[in-house]
Parts: C-alpha cells; structure tokens; sequence
C-alpha cells in the first residue's frame, strides 16, 4: 500500500495539471493534521481504559510541525530548487567514434516543458545563454518540448531563437507533444497540435526535427548518424503513455539523396534520440546494436529523498548513464517541470563530449 502511495505521487509530477497538484497539496496538509489527531485518537481511547488523562496538544504541534515543513520544502522547491541550473560535464569512450569526431561536444537537454517558464523568463535566458557559453558542436533535444501545445512557445520564441550550435539543434517529441493531457480535446484536435508544434520547430525554430528518421553530419569520410523517433513507452517500467515511434523505419529513412549509402561515408557511429528511456531496454537493446542511446522523461522525479530520485521507483534507469554489452544510456533529469518543484534535482545541461579509443 506504502509503495502504492508514492508511485501515485510520482505519477503525480509527471502527468496532472497545476490546479491537480494545489488539491493534492491541500489533500497532504490535511493528512498531516489528521494522523497526529488519529494517533491522539487511538492513544486517548488506550488511556481512558487505563484509567489516565491524553493531553490534545503535543499531537495537535506536531501536526502543525509537519503542515510547516512540508510547506516550507514545497515552496524552496518552487522558487530555489526549479532553478539551481546545473552543468553536467561527461565524456563518452567508444571505438565506434570516428578520429574526425574526437572531441566533438555535444549539449543533451530534454523536458523544457515551456508553460513552467511562464513566470520566470529570465531563467529561460539564463539557460539558453550558458549552453551557448559552451559553444557546442550540436544540442541534442529529447523531447517534451511543451506540457500541452505550441502555444506556450510563442512568449519565448525570440529566446529560443537565440539557441545555436556549429552543426544544428537536432529534437525528437515526447508524450507532452503529443497533447496526451489537453483533455477535452478530440483524436483529430490533438493531432493538429502535434503538427502546429512539428512546423513552430522545423520552420520557426529551425530545429532538424526527426520524426522516426535521421540526419547525418559529416567531417571528411566520416559521419555521426543522428536517429529520432516518435516517443515509445515500453511495457516493463515507468508508467504508460503512446508509442508512435518507429525505430525499423528511422533506420531504413530514405529522405537522403538517390544513391546514398552509409556505407560509402566511410566511419561512424550512430546516435539515437528517444524521449522515454524505457525505450532503450524494450527494443533498442534486444534489436540494434546502436552504441548510444540518449533519453530524458524521467525528471529523475523531480526530487530526490535520501540520495535517491523518487523516479527509481518506477525506472530501471532513471538517470545519469546506463551502460549494457557496449551500448550505453544517457538519461537528462530535464529543464522545466511538469509541475513547478525540484528538491534535489536540478535543472540539467549535459556536455557529452565524444572521445574515441
């Protein structure tokens, strides 16, 4: 029942709109005040069959005690915890990356989640003004670029406009994207958001949206082959949202010129980008052999208790690298929030630098 509870809650942060979370603050307040009460209950009944007094106010201070805390974490997680940014340096190793590509900087940001931005702009400058700092070779997006359509990147398209990088800003979409949350709306609605947002970032952004294909870069003979799909929620972990990826036909994308082969390019490695890491385990490990595989979704929870994020609960993998038989899993804990509190886990701005062995 306890691990029920707590996966409720995780679901809670990742999927309920903000007037959902305000009742569940109000319902945890009122939980506080009453187990104290309960216990006083229980304890009273005890004492009067024993024939002793059971005095109200330790139990009702503890309860106000507990009301304060939480609502004093919840409130350092709104207005510090969401915006403590935080660059992660790292480096990945392989054979398979080419000499062309060695020391190639990547940036791996996810779950921008724009609408979290709404009150506080200059944060949203701020992060796009230090990943420019590291004067990146390519940002890699993995996807949850909104929470429930394009109209929340409207206020921040000439911000976003600034981000840049040698070789391109390279996105794939996520269960956010596709308006799984805009209830109200029909099938046909939602798939129109999905395409209002596809053109805002291909023709407006001018981000290389891959859309179950893929794009190569090239240095002489050699080549990165960045692969996008469509989000994919595997069975097993986490918690089930769509699946509209197909990875068989990103592979098989025959968007490049007549006569085009990987082949022919000489060395390369290739790179996927899939927004749910549960992806990585249900189908690109048992099928491909693609050495690296980047991922965001999870917010690592949004808050970590003991050292540990409240995701691991639900994920295999929930954060950081993942390494399985020489393919590896980088997952990013995300920039915004899907509801506006971080303890523990900052926003992230991941510099994956290639080094070949």
């Amino acid at each position: 029942m306890k691990k029920f509870v707590v996966i409720a809650c995780v679901c809670a942060f990742f999927v309920v709109p903000l007037r959902m979370f305000i009742s569940f603050l109000i319902f945890c307040i009122i939980v506080l005040l009453l187990c104290p009460t309960l216990v006083w209950l229980l304890c009273w009944i005890i004492a009067r069959l024993c024939h002793h007094s059971m005095p109200f106010a330790p139990f009702a201070y503890t309860g106000l005690a507990l009301v304060l805390l939480f609502c004093g974490t919840m409130l350092y997680g709104y207005w510090f915890g969401r915006k403590q940014l935080r660059v992660t340096e790292t480096t990945y190793h392989s054979q398979q990356v080419p000499t062309a590509f060695n020391g190639y900087k990547i940036i791996h940001i996810s779950d921008l989640h724009l609408s979290s931005f709404a009150d506080s702009h200059a944060f949203l400058q701020r992060i796009i003004d230090t990943i420019n700092a590291q004067q990146p070779d390519l940002i890699c997006f993995t996807g949850d670029f909104v929470g429930f359509g394009v109209e929340e990147a409207i206020p921040f398209t000439q911000t976003l406009r600034q981000l840049h990088a040698k070789d391109g800003i390279m996105s794939v979409l996520g269960n956010h994207d596709f308006a799984l949350y805009h209830h109200g709306l029909t099938d046909a609605k939602k798939e129109e958001k999905v395409n209002q947002l596809t053109a805002y970032q291909r023709d407006t952004l001018d981000w290389q949206l891959l859309r179950n294909q893929f794009d190569l870069i090239q240095r002489e003979s050699a080549y990165l082959q960045i692969i996008g799909v469509d989000n994919t929620s595997c069975q097993g972990q986490g918690f089930q949202t769509i699946s509209r990826g197909d990875l068989n036909a990103a592979l098989q994308f025959r968007g490049r010129p007549t006569g085009y082969s990987l082949e022919a390019k000489g060395d390369g490695i290739q790179i996927l980008l899939t927004h749910d890491p549960s992806h990585w385990r249900g189908e690109v490990i048992p099928t491909t052999d693609i050495p690296l595989t980047l991922s965001g979704h999870t917010h690592a929870g949004q808050i970590r208790l003991f050292g540990y994020p409240l995701s691991s609960l639900m994920f295999t993998e929930s954060e950081g690298w993942y390494h399985n038989d020489g393919q590896s899993l980088h997952i990013n804990t995300g920039l915004g929030c899907t509801l506006p509190v971080r303890l523990g886990v900052p926003p992230e701005i991941t510099v994956i630098t290639l080094q070949a062995e």
